[in-house]
């Protein structure tokens, strides 16, 4: 789905479209954006994830994602993943997930990106 910022979750350079543009039109593209820096703490979580996943407005930021935030992804599956990618260098993970936060049966599409920080961007998209 292409929304008005001209981004799209299936462009090949997802994350570096997102970088450039400003917080007020992240929050407003139709998934979920969220990243992480380098020690997995919240830097930035849209408000599109926020409304998606049934999270709402609790606080995120500097929290850290896995333990506070997500824990239903702190396993090999998922934050493995991340790790194991991180540790070979450039990455662009793609997979399906099931869950969510209002939702554990919900099926997701998850991407997974480098952040120009040294962390990761998130990218969840619900069909």
């Amino acid at each position: 789905m292409n929304d008005s910022s001209g981004v799209d979750f299936d462009m090949p350079d997802l994350a570096g479209a997102v970088e450039r543009l400003p917080p007020s039109e992240v929050d407003a593209l139709p998934f979920g954006a969220i990243r992480l820096d380098a020690k997995d703490e919240v830097a930035f979580y849209n408000a599109a994830e926020g409304r998606l996943s049934g999270y709402g407005t609790r606080p995120a930021l500097g929290r850290p994602f896995f333990s506070d935030i997500a824990p239903c992804m702190d396993n090999e599956a998922f934050r493995g993943r991340i790790e194991r990618a991180r540790a070979a260098g450039k990455f662009d993970l793609e997979f399906g997930w099931v869950g969510d936060f209002a939702d554990r049966s919900r099926e997701l599409q998850v991407r997974i990106q480098p952040a120009s920080d040294g962390g990761c961007w998130i990218f969840i998209r619900r069909d």
